[in-house]
């Protein structure tokens, strides 16, 4: 079995399929490398899809990745639906970690652990996507000593993610679907001695985090404290990386950016609104279904009271939906 000298991690999202088939097209057995694929998945079968789209594109093996099944030279990883997919110095790990700035699969957690495991033996790779699952994790590989490239984002079908990564760090290679091969042929095939680099603390933390799925509290204590709690458990949220994109995580696994975070409070706080004005339309109506049965029973006083309660509820319900129709989830 051979073992390749680089592992090309890829990410995508919106109008992924497409590109990737123009990707992997590319690809050459001469190539010295292992290659491994987040796409933003449904939970259903379209890892299956995904991997026969590609396959008719390749002369390479496809995969739908397996937990601890070794990683060979010239073979394509794609990540399950549903699962994270992590890759060690020698094999591959699928897990149900938590979610990463809301996707599992997440990219950031791919590009984090090969990140900590192969340094300046990765290349990295973004594709068009919405949103910025992928800018953490590609400055985990820059500040590894990994090459980065992205795709132009003036001819990605939906440009976020490049565009979230070339905003955040300064790119290796930034360069049209159809030269990835050349550039990719060329790192691989050059021959060069590759110089291993220190990866930093919180890229090794992180990636350790990602495979044990949760950790004590105490691994994340020497990190700096946010004022926000994550918004999908309710625990604390440490600052891994202050360093663009910053990069928040609790000690359970949820983890987020700054962008991705907001969305999340944002969601949150909306539904939390939207639970609180049906709670009070429901004392309004039990309130005058009281005002209701005390008028019948002859009990003027009490039906008073409960009739002007359930005006003053009615006020802060008019209140809470100016609040709530004036006030929508950041995009």
């Amino acid at each position: 079995m051979a073992t390749p000298r680089y592992v090309v991690v890829i990410g995508t999202s919106a109008g992924g399929i497409g590109a990737l088939q123009e990707l992997v097209l590319q690809f050459t057995p001469e190539m010295d490398a292992a290659f491994f694929i987040v796409m933003h998945l449904s939970r259903k079968g379209i890892g299956e899809f995904l991997f026969q789209r590609l396959q008719q594109q390749t002369t390479l093996p496809c995969r739908v990745a397996t937990h601890n099944e070794p990683i060979e030279r010239g073979v394509i990883y794609i990540a399950p639906p549903d699962y994270h997919l992590l890759i060690t110095r020698e094999q591959v790990i699928t897990g149900k970690g938590a979610r990463e700035n809301g996707w599992r699969p997440s990219i950031n957690n791919l590009f984090r652990s090969a990140a900590a495991t192969f340094n300046a033996r990765v290349i990295g790779i973004i594709l068009t996507g919405l949103l910025d699952d992928g800018a953490s994790g590609m400055a985990s590989i820059q500040r590894s000593g990994g090459i980065c490239i992205v795709q132009d984002p003036n001819e990605a079908d939906y440009p976020d993610m490049p565009l979230s990564v070339l905003n955040n760090i300064d790119v290796d290679f930034c360069v049209s679907l159809t030269k990835m091969g050349e550039v990719l042929a060329d790192i691989t095939k050059n021959g060069k001695e590759i110089e291993e680099v220190e990866v930093p603390e919180d890229v090794k933390t992180e990636a350790e985090i990602d495979v044990r799925v949760s950790t004590r509290i105490d691994a994340l204590s020497k990190y700096e404290k946010s004022e926000i709690n994550c918004p999908d458990c309710g625990g604390g949220l440490w600052i891994l990386q202050n360093e663009h994109p910053t990069h928040y995580r609790c000690h359970v696994g949820h983890s987020f950016t700054d962008r991705e975070l907001l969305i999340r409070v944002s969601e949150v706080m909306e539904n939390t609104f939207w639970t609180s004005l049906r709670m009070m339309e429901e004392r309004r109506t039990l309130l005058m279904k009281l005002y209701s049965k005390d008028m019948a029973r002859g009990y003027a006083t009490t039906a008073e009271r409960h009739l002007n309660i359930a005006d003053e509820m009615e006020v802060h319900i008019e209140n809470l939906k100016k609040i709530l129709f004036t006030s929508t989830v950041v995009d």
